[in-house]
C-alpha cells in the first residue's frame, strides 16, 4: 500500500472511529430517548436499576471505541489497518444490538410521559412484583423488578429479566407489555409473570416431561404438541393458581378468530392450539371449582369453531386430548414439582381460594373498603385483581374502581384520597 493512501485510509478510519465514539456516549444520554418526566414515574429503586444498566452499556462501548481508536492511531502497515477495520465494524455491530436495548427501554418508559397512564403502570408494576413473590418468597428465590409498559397489539408478552439481551449483557428488570385493549382488564400481566416464575424454577422443563409421560401411553402425536406447548401451558396454569376464572374470559377474547385461525397449530409455536387452549383453560376452572360460567363459555367454543373445521392432524391432536383435559389439570396443578421444593403450584398459590364463593366472601366481608384498604391492598391483591375483572364482565365501559385501585397500588395519593 502507497505511503499516501496509507494515510488516507487511516484518517478515514480514525474520523469513522470517531464517529462511532460520539455515537457510543451518546447512548448514555438516556433523556434524549425518554423524557425527564417519564423517568420519574418510574419508582425509584427500578428507575435506578435500568438507568445504571443502560449507562454501564454506553460506558463499555465507549471503551471499545477507545481501543478501536488506539489500533488505529498505532498502525504501522496494512495488516494493522485491516485489524482496525475488524474492529471498527465490531464495534458497529455492537452499538446496533445496545442501541435496540436501550431504545426498548426508554420506549416502554416514554409510555409513562401521561401522569394518569404512569399511575396506572406503577400500579402494574406492584402487582406483577407481588404475583411472583407469593410462589418465589417460600422457594427462596428473589424476585426480580418489573417495569410495565402500555403497547399496541392483541396479545401480552415478556422480556425476562435476567435473560442475555442483544449485547450479552442480562436484562435488569423483566419488561412486561400490556395491550391498550386490556389495561384495566390486565390478567395476562400474571400469565406473563407465570414466564419468569418457571424460568427461575426451572419448571418448563419438569412439566413438559411430566406432560408428555401423561398424554403418550393415548397419543404419542398429541404427547409432543403438549410437550412443546409446556412453556405456555406453565404460564396458563400460573395465572389461573393466582386469579381463579377471571383470566379465561380475556384469553379466549384474544385468542378467537375465524375457525382456520383457532385450529392453526405453527411448527415451533409455543402456544397451544386456540380452541384447545381455551377448553384446557375451562378444565381448570372445572377441576378445581365444580361446574360454573366457564363450562358455557367452553360449550360457545365447541359450537361455534366445530372440529370438523380441523386439519387431520390437529382434529388428531384435540380428539385425543379432550377426554384427557381433566387428568391434565390435575397434573398441571396438584402433582408435586421438584420445581416447586416437592410440592404442587397449588400448594403454594390455592386456587380454591379464587372460588366464585369465596371471592363473593371477599367482596361482603371487605364492604366499602375492599378498594380502600391498604391491609387489603398488601394481603389480598390477587384476589381483589380477579373479582374486580370479572365484576367489569357485564360493565359497558371500563370500571372506574379498576384505574383507581391500581392508581393506588402504585402509591398515586390523588388516588388513595
Amino acid at each position: 500500500m502507497k505511503a499516501d493512501h496509507f494515510a488516507t485510509e487511516t484518517a478515514a478510519l480514525a474520523s469513522e472511529a470517531r464517529h462511532w465514539r460520539r455515537a457510543c456516549a451518546g447512548l448514555g444520554d438516556l433523556e434524549v430517548s425518554a423524557s425527564p418526566a417519564a423517568w420519574r414515574e418510574l419508582e425509584s429503586y427500578l428507575g435506578l436499576s435500568v438507568r445504571a444498566n443502560l449507562s454501564a452499556q454506553a460506558k463499555r462501548l465507549t471503551a471499545q471505541a477507545d481501543r478501536t481508536i488506539f489500533t488505529i492511531q498505532g498502525a504501522t502497515s496494512p495488516a494493522d489497518l485491516q485489524t482496525a477495520r475488524t474492529e471498527l465494524l465490531a464495534l458497529r455491530r455492537r452499538y446496533q444490538r445496545a442501541e435496540t436495548i436501550v431504545d426498548f427501554y426508554c420506549d416502554a418508559v416514554n409510555t409513562r410521559t401521561n401522569p394518569r397512564t404512569a399511575a396506572v403502570l406503577r400500579g402494574l408494576d406492584a402487582l406483577a412484583v407481588q404475583s411472583m413473590d407469593q410462589v418465589l418468597r417460600p422457594l427462596g428465590i428473589d424476585t426480580p423488578s418489573v417495569l410495565t409498559y402500555l403497547d399496541k397489539g392483541m396479545g401480552a408478552s415478556i422480556l425476562r429479566a435476567g435473560v442475555r439481551l442483544w449485547d450479552a449483557s442480562l436484562s435488569p428488570a423483566a419488561a412486561i407489555k400490556i395491550t391498550r385493549h386490556n389495561l384495566l382488564q390486565p390478567t395476562s400481566l400474571v400469565h406473563e409473570t407465570g414466564h419468569q416464575v418457571a424460568h427461575l424454577t426451572g419448571w418448563t422443563k419438569e412439566l413438559a416431561a411430566v406432560l408428555y409421560e401423561a398424554i403418550a401411553p393415548h397419543s404419542a402425536l398429541a404427547a409432543s404438541a403438549w410437550q412443546g406447548w409446556a412453556s405456555e401451558v406453565a404460564a396458563d396454569v400460573y395465572a389461573f393458581c393466582l386469579l381463579g376464572f377471571a383470566p379465561v374470559p380475556a384469553l379466549s377474547t384474544v385468542v378467537d378468530g375465524t375457525s382456520r385461525q383457532v385450529f392453526r397449530m405453527v411448527p415451533g409455536d409455543p402456544h397451544p392450539v386456540s380452541a384447545l387452549r381455551v377448553q384446557f383453560n375451562v378444565a381448570l376452572c372445572r377441576a378445581w371449582f365444580g361446574a360454573g360460567t366457564w363450562d358455557s363459555l367452553g360449550q360457545r367454543w365447541l359450537a361455534r369453531h366445530p372440529l370438523a373445521r380441523a386439519s387431520s392432524e390437529v382434529r388428531a391432536i384435540i380428539s385425543a386430548s379432550l377426554p384427557l383435559l381433566p387428568a391434565l389439570a390435575d397434573v398441571c396443578s396438584r402433582m408435586p414439582m421438584r420445581a416447586f421444593q416437592g410440592v404442587p403450584l397449588s400448594v403454594l398459590a390455592d386456587p380454591r381460594r379464587l372460588s366464585p364463593h369465596e371471592l363473593n366472601r371477599l367482596a361482603d366481608r371487605a364492604g366499602a373498603s375492599l378498594y380502600t384498604s391498604t391491609y387489603l391492598q398488601r394481603v389480598e391483591p390477587m384476589r381483589i385483581l380477579a373479582l374486580t375483572v370479572l365484576r367489569g364482565l357485564e360493565a359497558p365501559t371500563a370500571p372506574t374502581e379498576m384505574e383507581t385501585w391500581l392508581r393506588r397500588m402504585g402509591g398515586d395519593r390523588a388516588a388513595a384520597a
